[in-house]
């Protein structure tokens, strides 16, 4: 897809208000970049854009809160189950149209935006550890393959086995970090992740 000037501009503008969403709260930046770009284009080449970003992202908001060993062992669990289900997820996203999955990208924000207000009171998330982190892994990261936005499904199970924001904010970014890097290989491999959108999206974030 060829982008002119207006588009690019507009693309890094989206970029530049999502890392500084990002940077205020901890994560953020594909969850308000996606629906935006999608806005402009279509959902799966929105998701390729926001790839090298997000990485980007990630890495630094990991350096930044510190205890980084720490926060690998208490998480890498969490990421390595949303890892397998974002492989799951954009595989099914490079097989499908993904313009049938915009509907779901807007659940899934409308989840995130009262998902903090609703007591929901899932016992069983605290009663059994292994089971509720194995289905909110698998499910955050194949919601992410699909839409590109796990923190809905993240900060429900954060908010239910009652952890501390720092460690909801360590464990999106291991679990973004570790899909979005299965979705790099992925789109490599199908051929969907062209030198354009390569080679244009980190320079959109940097802008």
């Amino acid at each position: 897809m060829e982008y002119g000037l207006q588009s690019l501009t507009l693309i890094a503008l989206i970029f530049l208000f999502a890392a500084f969403v990002h940077g205020s709260i901890g994560f953020g930046f594909p969850l308000v970049s996606t629906p935006m770009l999608a806005l402009i284009t279509d959902l799966q080449t929105a998701i390729l854009l926001t790839l090298v970003p997000t990485v980007l992202v990630n890495l630094v908001s990991i350096a930044t809160e510190g205890h980084f060993f720490g926060a690998f062992r208490r998480h890498i669990a969490l990421a390595l189950l949303a890892m397998l289900g974002t492989g799951i997820g954009t595989h099914v996203l490079i097989s499908s149209d993904s313009e049938i999955f915009k509907v779901l990208l807007a659940l899934a924000i409308l989840i995130y935006l009262v998902a903090d207000r609703v007591n929901i009171k899932l016992e069983w998330v605290r009663t059994y550890p292994k089971v509720s982190k194995t289905i909110f892994g698998i499910s955050a990261g194949l919601l992410g393959g699909l839409t590109n936005v796990m923190a809905p499904v993240l900060i429900i199970y954060s908010l239910e086995s009652r952890h501390a924001k720092s460690d909801l904010i360590q464990a999106s970014n291991f679990c973004f970090l570790l899909g979005k890097l299965i979705q790099l290989v992925m789109f490599s491999m199908f051929g969907q992740y062209t030198m354009n959108e390569l080679s244009m999206s980190p320079i959109m974030y940097l802008w």
